[in-house]
């Protein structure tokens, strides 16, 4: 080995000891979920063992027209489900409930509860209006907050937190209904479900706004952006174009920068919808799983490069 060989060897080394240095100090370790959507209405038998698989620690349960698996669980029966759970070494930490809305989760909670979960993702509703700005978007906000009381009280009561996705044609969509949930939030149990994909015509405000609410008020956050594949039907790759690092045009460092600075302890759900809903994203179980953890890969990349 000649010198200048030498020398590029061992500063590469240096290079990568520092780069493992910085990853194994960073604060952010993401706790990654895996969505039961993403295999459609496959066995929940079938998806429990891709929990580890793709590099998750538990599953949320979807129900239609999503996924099924909520329904397999009332057909199977509670007593069932805890064997399966069991034979998998599997754990249940969130329900995603938009059929039932806000302020339909009561018994979803006592349900939840059972098996040590903690988070119920569901819409925001409309007060009365949909996607309201300014001054409105904080008259809207405050009522919500009103409305959402006895819930929420309920949630403190079995430990859940209703986390409201900041939907399109829904409350919380611009960035003002945000802010001023933000604002005037005062409990622990009620947060965003942030997606970025509901976002993308203020793609620019995504770091800020993830400031804004700070982690109190983000218990769970989707690894998603908008593609032309969302709501019709495209060409696969297109349509895959939702999930991190298949070409969307995200930059995804700079919202692991934000999660960074907020110190996020929530969940973090790698997530696309396909086109029609309820079908597996992919063919076959190992696919889907394999496409979940290239898209965990970069997003790994990305808190590297940001460290």
């Amino acid at each position: 080995m000649n010198r200048r060989h030498a020398c590029k060897t061992i500063a590469g080394s240096i290079l990568f000891s520092s780069l493992l240095e910085a990853i194994r100090n960073d604060p952010l370790a993401l706790n990654y979920v895996l969505s039961s959507a993403m295999y459609g209405e496959m066995d929940l038998d079938l998806i429990l063992p891709e929990i580890a698989k793709a590099g998750c620690q538990s599953i949320d349960i979807w129900r239609r027209k999503h996924g099924n698996q909520r329904e397999q669980i009332e057909a199977m029966g509670e007593n069932a489900c805890h064997r399966l759970l069991e034979k998998h070494n599997a754990q249940i930490s969130v329900s995603t409930c938009y059929p039932l809305g806000p302020q339909g989760l009561q018994e979803e909670m006592v349900w939840l509860q059972q098996y040590g979960g903690k988070i119920i993702v569901t819409g925001s509703g409309r007060y009365p209006d949909k996607n309201p700005q300014g001054a409105e978007a904080k008259v809207q906000v405050k009522k919500m907050l009103e409305v959402m009381k006895p819930h929420v009280a309920r949630a403190e009561e079995t430990g859940i937190t209703i986390a409201l996705e900041n939907h399109s044609n829904q409350l919380l969509f611009h960035p003002d209904s945000l802010q001023y949930f933000a604002e005037f939030n005062e409990s622990p149990n009620l947060g965003i479900a942030f997606a970025p994909h509901h976002l993308h015509l203020f793609e620019d405000e995504i770091p800020t706004l993830i400031r804004d609410l700070g982690n109190e008020n983000i218990p769970f956050i989707y690894f998603q952006e908008h593609s032309e594949g969302i709501f019709k039907k495209m060409p696969k790759e297109i349509e895959m174009q939702q999930l991190p690092g298949y070409g969307g045009g995200l930059d995804y460092r700079l919202i692991v920068a934000a999660l960074r600075d907020i110190q996020f302890t929530g969940l973090a759900e790698i997530f696309m919808h396909p086109v029609p809903r309820g079908i597996p994203i992919l063919p076959t179980v190992p696919e889907i799983t394999a496409a979940i953890n290239k898209s965990r890969s970069y997003i790994e990349e990305c808190l590297a490069a940001t460290a």
